[in-house]
C-alpha cells in the first residue's frame, strides 16, 4: 500500500491551557497577524504567516474566550471570565479601556470603523459600547433566550449576528432600534459563525451539520453532514476549500462543491475548537484542547510533494541544460582553435 503524505504544520506554543478562539486581522502593510484566546487568561498576538509569538496581553484575572482585532491590527479587544471586556493597544501591549460586565463575557469585537465594540456572554444582553466615549454607557440589547456564545457586526454595522449557548439559531439584532428582528433557524445550537469579509456569505456549525449561506436573503446554499461533531468551520472561497475542526482532534479540509474530504491533518492531542483561514487562502491555522495552534497549508500533503517534485525536476532540467550548454562551448572552442592552428 502506498504511503500516504502526511502534512507537517507549524506548531505555535506559548499558552499552557486550552485554546478557546483564534481570529485574523486583514492584511495590512506589515502583513497579516494571527490573535489567539486561552484558558490561560493571556490573549497573544503572532505573525499569521509564520506563527512567531510577537506579544502578550497581560491584565486579565480569568479565562480569556474571545480575541479580536480591528480592521487596520491596531488595537485589539478581548472578553473574558473575569467579567471584563478591554481594548488594548496592539503595537505597545498596553490596555486602554476596561469595560466591567456581570457575568462572563464570551464574546468582544470591533466594528469595521473601530470606533465601537460589542460584547456578549453569559448576561444574555449585547452590548455597545463607544470608544470615543468610553465613560457613557453602553447601548443594550436585551432578550436573549440563552447565553450569548458569538455575536459578529454585519450589513455595515447596522445588524448584528448572535448565537447561543443553548439555543438552536440565529438571531438577527438591529444595532438602530436595539431589537430582535429575525431568526435564521437551525436543528441544534450554532458554535460557531463566520462571515466572509464581504459579507456576502455566512457559514455556521451545529452538531454534526456545516451549513453556507446566501446573507442577503439568509436562505441555505449547501449542507455538509459530517462524520463528528465539529465546533467550527472556516470557508475560503477563492480556493474552494473548507476546514473544519472537532470533537475527534483532527483538522479535515473539504471540497465546498462536493463536501468530499480532501486531507485530514492528524497531530492535536485534543478536540479542536477554532479553525480559521489567512485572509491569504494560503494556509489555515487551528486551535486545540491540547494549548496549542497549528498553521496548515491549504496545498494538500500530496499537493506539495507533487509541486516538490516539479520542482527538482525543473531544476535538473535546467542543470542538463547547463551542461548540454558548456559541452557545446568547449567543442566549439576546440574546433576554432583547431582552424587558427591549420
Amino acid at each position: 500500500m502506498a504511503r500516504r503524505a502526511q502534512q507537517v504544520p507549524l506548531v505555535c506554543h506559548g499558552h499552557s491551557r486550552p485554546i478557546v478562539d483564534i481570529s485574523y486581522s486583514p492584511v495590512t502593510e506589515d502583513g497579516y497577524f494571527l490573535m489567539s484566546a486561552s484558558k490561560d487568561g493571556k490573549p497573544m498576538i503572532r505573525d499569521g504567516e509564520s506563527g512567531d509569538w510577537i506579544g502578550t496581553f497581560e491584565g486579565h484575572k480569568g479565562a480569556v474566550w474571545s480575541a479580536n482585532l480591528n480592521v487596520p491590527a491596531t488595537h485589539c479587544v478581548t472578553g473574558s471570565a473575569d467579567f471584563s471586556a478591554r481594548v488594548w493597544n496592539a503595537i505597545t501591549g498596553d490596555e486602554l479601556y476596561s469595560f466591567q460586565h456581570k457575568h462572563i463575557v464570551r464574546t468582544a469585537v470591533f466594528s469595521e470603523d473601530s470606533h465601537c465594540i460589542l460584547t456578549g456572554g453569559m448576561e444574555k444582553k449585547i452590548r455597545i459600547f463607544n470608544l470615543g466615549r468610553p465613560d457613557a454607557a453602553p447601548l443594550v440589547m436585551e432578550g436573549a433566550p440563552s447565553g450569548i456564545r458569538q455575536a459578529v457586526w454585519f450589513n455595515n454595522d447596522s445588524l448584528i449576528l448572535c448565537a447561543y449557548s443553548d439555543t438552536p439559531g440565529v438571531h438577527v439584532w438591529d444595532t438602530r432600534t436595539l431589537t430582535h428582528v429575525r431568526t435564521v433557524e437551525t436543528a441544534l445550537p450554532v458554535t460557531n459563525i463566520e462571515l466572509s469579509r464581504n459579507g456576502t456569505w455566512m457559514s455556521t456549525c451545529a452538531g454534526k451539520e456545516i451549513q453556507f449561506w446566501n446573507t442577503d436573503k439568509m436562505e441555505v446554499v449547501k449542507t455538509h453532514t459530517m462524520e463528528f461533531e465539529m465546533e467550527s468551520s472556516s470557508l475560503h472561497p477563492e480556493q474552494g476549500k473548507f476546514v473544519a475542526g472537532g470533537e475527534d482532534m483532527w483538522v479535515r479540509l473539504y471540497d465546498y462543491q462536493t463536501g468530499e474530504e480532501l486531507e485530514c491533518n492528524k497531530g492535536h492531542h485534543g478536540p479542536v475548537h477554532c479553525v480559521r483561514f489567512a485572509p491569504d487562502g494560503e494556509s489555515y491555522a487551528s486551535g486545540s484542547e491540547d494549548g496549542t495552534i497549528r498553521i496548515w497549508s491549504t496545498l494538500t500533503a500530496a499537493e506539495q510533494e507533487a509541486a516538490a517534485e516539479n520542482k527538482d525536476e525543473a531544476a535538473r532540467a535546467m542543470e542538463n541544460l547547463r551542461v548540454e550548454d558548456s559541452s557545446v562551448s568547449t567543442a566549439v572552442s576546440a574546433a576554432e582553435n583547431k582552424d587558427e592552428a591549420a
